[in-house]
């Protein structure tokens, strides 16, 4: 039974899928708080420099050595930028931007020079290919396991213990690093090891889901769940969960178009974040709209007790306290103003009485607050 699970093709994709998008959004979750998501973007590309690097100096293409190797150039990225921040020449993007290119540029260089018929393909390292996962296996207890799904197993457990123990120091560090440090946290080598940590697990998910996908796991999830919620722990749960339905809903809806694997989870990671985007209960769109849409009313309601006010007691009332009055005289529109009327006659600040529009108490302590600071100005002068 368990031979057949590591032999079940989609079930191999999909489980890899889910512990890139679950590794990934365990450190995004902390980048997006602090501000440096696109470091990893900058890691996710210079580490090309480490792993030709490494190559040059051992021959090796895989394992453990490789992986130190190429996360140590994603920490050399960080240290270069920073320093190049710290001279005060230049801004913290700018210096990244300066930096990871050109890591880039001479890891590219160093493979069409030295490693041009080595398994060392750019290309590869930066899209590549969840859909061949299962075919680079290793037998353990007479069980064929894709290689991938061993080493991001190990990668997630390590970032997820990482997160668990020092959970309490992360938080400090990343919303009050001066308490951290006063208090004797280390958040700068907090935010090393953490990006230490975003190095390997991206080196881990090269030759699985490449760098593209890596980058769209780390930030968009993260990005989502920050429109969602306020609480750090409810932004983490729900960052993990919006990697697992990007994976999940990428790779059946991939399967029913026939398209890239890969190319769909990340494009979902979009689709869920357009959703939390426009649908946040706090900062999303829509409720931003409506909120706008309320206080316009609110302060169209302040305008129409007002009006109200202003003719109540004049001769003209019978003209002036009435819709038409409203749509000529304020420049409403009819839907605008039936509208207003609505909402003043749902809060209770007008009533209608043989057509005309009279204040009630509340309206009429509302007009007093309205006028008084006026009349105190009258008064003064």
């Amino acid at each position: 039974m368990i031979a057949a699970f590591f032999d079940n093709i989609p079930a191999m994709i999909l489980l890899t899928g889910v512990l890139v998008g679950v590794s990934a959004a365990l450190l995004g979750t902390f980048l997006v708080l602090r501000g440096s998501a696109m470091l990893t973007d900058a890691i996710s590309h210079s580490i090309v420099f480490g792993i030709i690097v490494v190559w040059l100096l051992t021959r090796q293409v895989a394992g453990p050595v490789q992986v130190i190797g190429a996360a140590l150039a994603g920490v050399l990225t960080v240290v270069l930028s920073e320093a190049l921040a710290r001279s005060r020449l230049v801004k913290m993007d700018a210096a990244i931007g300066l930096v990871f290119p050109a890591l880039f540029a001479a890891g590219v260089i160093l493979i069409s020079l030295y490693a041009r018929n080595v398994h060392i393909d750019v290309d590869t390292v930066l899209l590549g290919e969840i859909a061949f996962v299962w075919l680079h296996t290793v037998t353990l207890g007479g069980v064929r396991v894709p290689v991938a799904l061993l080493t991001l197993s190990v990668v997630l457990v390590v970032n997820l213990a990482f997160v668990l123990l020092l959970w309490k120091e992360l938080k400090l560090a990343v919303f009050d690093p001066g308490l951290a440090a006063a208090l004797g946290f280390a958040p700068g080598l907090l935010f090393y090891a953490l990006l230490t940590l975003t190095s390997v697990t991206a080196v881990a998910s090269f030759d699985a889901v490449g760098a593209i996908l890596f980058i769209a796991f780390v930030i968009v999830p993260p990005a989502s769940a920050f429109l969602l919620t306020r609480r750090l722990d409810h932004m983490l749960l729900i960052a993990v969960a919006l990697a697992v339905l990007s994976c999940v809903s990428g790779y059946v809806l991939a399967v029913y178009w026939d398209v890239s694997i890969g190319g769909m989870m990340a494009s979902m990671t979009g689709v869920f974040f357009t959703l939390a985007l426009l649908l946040a209960p706090q900062q999303g769109l829509v409720a931003q709209w409506l909120r706008r849409r309320e206080q316009r009313l609110d302060n169209d309601c302040m305008a129409l007790v007002a009006h109200v006010f202003s003719h109540q007691d004049s001769p003209q009332r019978g003209v002036e306290n009435t819709t038409q009055a409203l749509i000529e005289h304020l420049g409403w529109p009819e839907q605008r103003a039936q509208a207003v009327i609505l909402r003043g006659l749902d809060r209770g600040l007008i009533r209608r009485d043989d057509g005309l529009l009279w204040l009630s108490a509340k309206g009429l302590a509302m007009a007093r607050e309205i006028f008084e600071p006026w009349a105190r100005a009258e008064n003064s002068l």
